[in-house]
């Protein structure tokens, strides 16, 4: 058996690394230059660093993966292209991680769960055990009304009966009115839950998905619930260093090497690149859906598994990056902010060490992406000045669009299963089949899974 596997993002360097410590020789083919896909580390030459001449100020930079590096200029920097949060309940992510070699005291800080809208909401869980450090938390609340804390908890207990599952899904606007949890509830609390765990607006998302995160992020152990913010960029966090664990166990990962063409055969799947055409026995289909509806387009037996994907609405995410000077910095490592353009805000000084870095996120569909680039940077500094009376100068600013993030995780979403109806091709990605939104764990668990049904392959021979 050799297996090909089309992306180096997380859901393919997770189904690899799973192959590779069983013995089983895997090729990872990657079309971009580093790793991590959807989320990773990109080095960047910044406009109006380069206009302005400015120097980059002395934050702590990692480096890319070995395979095509470059050192860091004076002009250079590397950002993620999002900043994704990881849960304590993000077990098979963490798990992978420490596997390659990560240290997770090192890697992340770590913070008990809490929410944070800058002078209008905040919630800080107790060390208690789950989920009553949830119900004191709510009880507790600060920006809500006794009545509105004693609904929010009631709503929890109520979906703890449930066991935390609808007879039919609905959107989560459509259960929190069921539920009595009014506007203002709505808004400081379960809206901002609900598009930073499904990227979906509350009138559009998936209450059961939703209800999927809340049953394992807090109602099992109190450090389930944990945010795990990381201090490394996401192509050296687990990409990078899966490659290596790949690789020496005698697997390649092939950087630049964007595949064209899919064919199945008799003797099994070709793989074509701009340099060659390779045979393997089996191929995973790690890639954003967009692109893997390309290459498997020509696949008549896949026609359905086409449609499905097809038929997916995208989300996209924005990053806003703005370096001030080394002292600036917010109250807290992360918190959000109350009907402003900004969502949430993370300070990489107190995060990462790199000082004066300010990341903005502005996660699903809204007005933002009517603003042009500078519009929308301006917009963030003058939100970041009135809210927190930062009024130096940013030194550079940067914003990452990635126009097509995520799925819209919506009621009844049919997606694709992770096996095929080609017996040698499976597919891994966030937006396969599963219990999880568009995650950074919902895509480790299905490149597990293409890799546990490689494993009925090899265990039937």
């Amino acid at each position: 058996m050799n297996i090909a596997i089309i992306g180096g993002g997380y859901a393919g360097m997770a189904a690899a690394v799973e192959l590779a410590a069983r013995g089983i020789p895997v090729t990872v083919f990657e079309s971009a230059k580093q790793l991590g896909g959807r989320a990773r580390g990109v080095v960047t030459q910044h406009p109006v660093l380069q206009k302005k001449k400015l120097s980059v100020p002395s934050i702590q930079l990692s480096p890319i993966g070995e395979k095509g590096n470059r050192p860091l200029s004076g002009e250079s920097l590397i950002l993620d292209n999002g900043q994704h949060l990881l849960l304590g309940c993000y077990r098979e992510t963490l798990r992978l991680i420490e596997l390659v070699g990560g240290n997770l005291a090192q890697d992340f800080l770590r913070l008990p769960l809490q929410l944070d809208l800058h002078g209008q909401f905040s919630l800080k869980a107790p060390r208690l055990p789950a989920p009553l450090h949830l119900l004191i938390a709510l009880l507790n609340a600060q920006g809500l009304t006794w009545r509105e804390r004693f609904k929010a908890a009631h709503f929890m207990l109520t979906l703890r009966r449930m066991n935390f599952h609808l007879p039919h899904d609905i959107t989560v606007s459509s259960l929190l009115a069921q539920h009595g949890q009014d506007a203002n509830l709505s808004l400081k609390l379960w809206e901002p839950l609900c598009i930073a765990a499904l990227n979906t607006p509350i009138h559009k998302a998936s209450a059961q998905v939703l209800l999927n995160v809340l049953r394992d992020a807090l109602n099992q152990s109190r450090a389930d619930s944990d945010m795990l913010l990381p201090r490394l960029d996401f192509t050296a966090l687990f990409p990078q260093r899966a490659a290596a664990f790949i690789e020496q166990r005698g697997g390649k990962v092939l950087l630049s090497a964007g595949v064209e063409k899919i064919e199945l055969r008799d003797d099994g799947v070709a793989i074509t690149t701009a340099h060659d055409t390779q045979i393997f026995s089996h191929a995973i289909c790690a890639t954003p859906p967009t692109i893997a509806a390309k290459l498997l387009g020509n696949l008549a037996e896949l026609s359905n598994c086409i449609a499905q994907i097809n038929a997916l609405e995208q989300q996209p995410i924005y990053t806003v990056y703005v370096q001030y000077p080394e002292h600036v910095s917010l109250p807290c490592a992360m918190l959000g902010l109350h009907q402003r353009t900004s969502q949430w805000l993370f300070d990489k000084g107190q995060i990462a060490n790199q000082h004066g870095l300010i990341a903005s996120l502005i996660s699903a569909e809204g007005v933002h992406q009517n603003l042009s680039q500078d519009e929308l940077a301006q917009k963030i500094i003058e939100e970041l000045r009135q809210e927190f009376g930062i009024t130096d100068i940013p030194l550079w600013w940067k914003v990452i669009a990635e126009k097509r993030a995520t799925f819209c995780c919506s009621p009844n979403l049919q997606r694709p299963s992770q096996a095929t109806a080609a017996a040698r091709l499976f597919l891994a990605g966030d937006y396969t089949a599963g219990d999880y939104p568009a995650t950074l764990e919902g895509a480790v668990m299905s490149g597990i899974r293409c890799a546990e049904l490689v494993f009925e392959v090899a265990d039937k021979r």
